[in-house]
């Protein structure tokens, strides 16, 4: 099952967090005041989000659910996406696909792995909020620590994206926490991650620490294109992970 921390890991936690970078000093002043003015889940941002590569983990399971953990060890995170317009309108009733690594560097559903952990599929209520519960990523070869992400809208592609983590605070986890002690520290931070560039400081989730149950809430601010054209095969055929 997902462990909690223990006291002196959540110290180290919170640490780390008061350590993170501000984001808001990489986002547009206005971008800041639309999205607090619309009381948005991560106040600082209020940008859409661009386009980044499926990579070639992603499956069509349909696997509508909030939480998708199945007892995988690690951090228990609590992953709140919203869904909003370029002018910061929320978007209720749109499809939101999760999938990420365990804390070993494994997908589920590919490469022998079997199975369906960590991924899942739920709905944006009225605030354009959907919210998957899970635990922290791990990381594997060449990659910074993601979660990949998609948006659909009736049945077509809007957005593919990915969240990620403060450096620090991966760090902290990955070192500290019984199940990623084994694999350590990733090996690829946020700046030498061409991935995690191309999508800019506004895909860095805002984390913080809820105490009485041991676990991370990790929230992000997805601005879609609600009118952009789905994307193409190629991209999906020979992008990274």
């Amino acid at each position: 099952m997902p462990r909690p921390l223990t006291v002196l890991d959540r110290r180290s936690l919170l640490k780390a967090l008061s350590l993170a970078p501000a984001l808001a000093v990489a986002v547009p002043a206005r971008a800041r005041a639309e999205a607090q003015e619309a009381g948005l889940i991560a106040p600082e941002v209020c940008l859409l989000q661009p386009e980044v590569t499926e990579g070639p983990y992603y499956l069509e399971e349909d696997l509508i659910r909030q939480d998708i953990a199945e007892g995988r060890p690690g951090l228990p995170l609590v992953l709140r996406l919203q869904v909003v317009t370029a002018d910061c309108r929320p978007v209720p009733a749109a499809r939101v696909d999760v999938w990420h690594c365990d804390a070993a560097g494994a997908y589920s559903g590919v490469e022998g792995a079997g199975g369906t952990f960590l991924r899942g599929t739920q709905e944006t209520g009225a605030e354009g909020v959907a919210e998957f519960r899970t635990i922290f990523p791990g990381w594997y070869r060449g990659r910074v620590t993601h979660v990949h992400y998609k948006v659909f809208l009736d049945a077509r592609t809007v957005l593919t994206g990915q969240v990620f983590f403060d450096d620090a605070l991966a760090e902290t986890i990955h070192s500290e926490h019984p199940a990623y002690e084994a694999r350590g520290p990733q090996d690829t931070p946020l700046g030498r991650d061409g991935i995690a560039r191309q999508a800019g400081a506004g895909a860095v989730a805002r984390v913080e620490m809820d105490a009485p149950d041991g676990e991370a809430v990790a929230a992000l601010v997805i601005g879609i294109d609600a009118d952009r054209p789905a994307g193409g095969l190629l991209e999906r055929l020979f992008g990274q992970g």
